[in-house]
């Protein structure tokens, strides 16, 4: 079994409204409702993982005037979510539904339960209405229904059902993931060459996605306003504008627009939005700076999606080490090493450089502060591959770097899904803590 570049950027890029978890959890609650008259739900309770839990208390939810919190989104999704729109399941959401869903977490009505030690994507939610109680699970992925129930009773060859929606099947995707992980940097970096005008056009696509909410995060400066204040900076000759600046202010801005709860989709990558932000607009800044056509432009944003997609797979959707720095990261450094006029040499030091760099990043959690991570992702994906280009290369004697770029990234996923588990525990406890304590 092989994948086309095709089908691996089809499974893996998609729009979504707002930070993902929160969003899989209004889907899911949106699918249970939908079995339901929903004029008549009485109470939601939910069932969670530690990381779409961690990924949910903070970060403020689309179109909601900065609201947030896992009772809300889920409420949001069983009272006004179309599941028909998948992770952008909360655009038809308006301040009437917003009015409703406060008076029904205000009352309690919304149980959330946290299941630590389920592995991998998890969320199962049970909408009970007057008469009748319906139930979604999500699994593995974010917008993966593997089962649906009314009554107790389990549907079937239901369109939202991942195994009738006419998708890709969870199992396809696990398929696609245990084949890209064997392939080499070569093959990953030879899949480009099978680009067709088609994989371009859906490239181009994902660029204006994530530039609208990069132009909205520059103008208003919504959440941290990490973009905004840099290109201030800028503005009063307290800091100057180069190429890696240039990338640091694009990311950045989109990211804090997207975790401000700005009602603009993300094109999100491997069920990620600030992973399609980072493996896309550190690359479109950088491409101002240079003589470039607009077919190398896009093959650098597509080797930065298959990049970040072979890493991913190793460490998993979810985890303690941040996606964005690491994953998305290493992608972007990749693809800006291609639009440098770098090799297959130059990439595999420019991976190397930013994982000796950035692989300690942990991810405490979707919030405004994602803005700044971005920053530096993108900051260092340019430094990575211009050092690369200049012959600078991490000694693959430090640290968790290997001789090839192929076991540095293998070394990743295991310092992701072995070494940081205890890290993700701490993280999850210290932010729960939180919640209750005015320290």
């Amino acid at each position: 079994m092989s994948y086309s570049v095709k089908k691996i950027l089809q499974m893996e890029i998609a729009p979504a409204l707002g930070c993902t978890e929160p969003s899989a959890i209004a889907f899911g609650a949106a699918a249970a409702a939908s079995l339901l008259e929903r004029k008549n739900i009485t109470s939601i309770k939910v069932w969670v993982d530690a990381n779409i839990f961690k990924n949910s208390l903070a970060v403020s939810i689309p179109g909601t005037d900065g609201l947030r919190g896992l009772d809300v989104a889920s409420a949001l999704g069983a009272v006004g979510g179309d599941p028909k729109l998948n992770l952008q399941v909360l655009e038809p959401v308006n301040d009437q539904i917003i009015a409703h869903v406060q008076k029904i977490v205000q009352a309690g009505l919304v149980k959330v339960n946290l299941l630590p030690d389920q592995k991998g994507i998890y969320i199962r939610t049970k909408v009970i209405g007057i008469n009748n109680v319906a139930e979604s699970i999500i699994k593995d992925s974010h917008d993966n229904i593997v089962s649906l129930k009314l009554n107790d009773q389990t549907i079937h060859n239901h369109p939202l059902l991942s195994e009738t929606s006419g998708g890709d099947s969870q199992n396809e995707l696990i398929e696609m993931e245990s084949w890209i992980k064997n392939l080499s940097l070569a093959d990953l970096y030879g899949l480009i060459d099978d680009l067709d005008m088609e994989d371009f056009e859906f490239l181009e696509e994902g660029i204006q996605y994530n530039l609208r909410l990069a132009d909205y995060g520059l103008k208003y400066g919504p959440g941290l306003g990490v973009g905004k204040t840099l290109d201030t900076l800028v503005r009063q000759r307290l800091i100057k504008r180069d190429m890696i600046l240039a990338a640091k202010i694009l990311t950045s801005s989109a990211a804090d627009a997207r975790m401000a709860g700005v009602k603009i989709p993300a094109m999100s990558l491997v069920g990620s939005g600030n992973l399609g932000l980072t493996a896309i607009l550190p690359i479109w800044a950088v491409k101002d700076y240079l003589e470039c056509d607009e077919r190398v432009i896009l093959e650098a944003i597509a080797l930065s999606h298959i990049i970040t997609i072979f890493i991913k797979a190793h460490t998993g959707r979810l985890s303690a080490i941040c996606g964005s720095s690491i994953a998305a990261g290493a992608g972007s450094t990749a693809g800006i090493t291609h639009l440098l006029g770098g090799g297959l040499n130059h990439i595999a030091g420019a991976i190397k450089n930013l994982t000796g760099d950035l692989a300690g990043v942990i991810c405490d959690g979707a919030k405004a502060g994602c803005a700044l991570k971005l920053s530096t992702a993108a900051g260092t994906a340019v430094q990575a591959a211009l050092f690369a280009i200049q012959g600078v290369q991490v000694h693959s004697s430090d640290g968790i770097v290997a001789n090839s770029p192929e076991g540095t990234m293998h070394n990743v996923g295991i310092l992701s899904t072995q070494g940081m588990i205890e890290t993700d525990r701490t993280i999850l406890q210290i932010m729960m803590e939180k919640q209750f304590s005015s320290v």
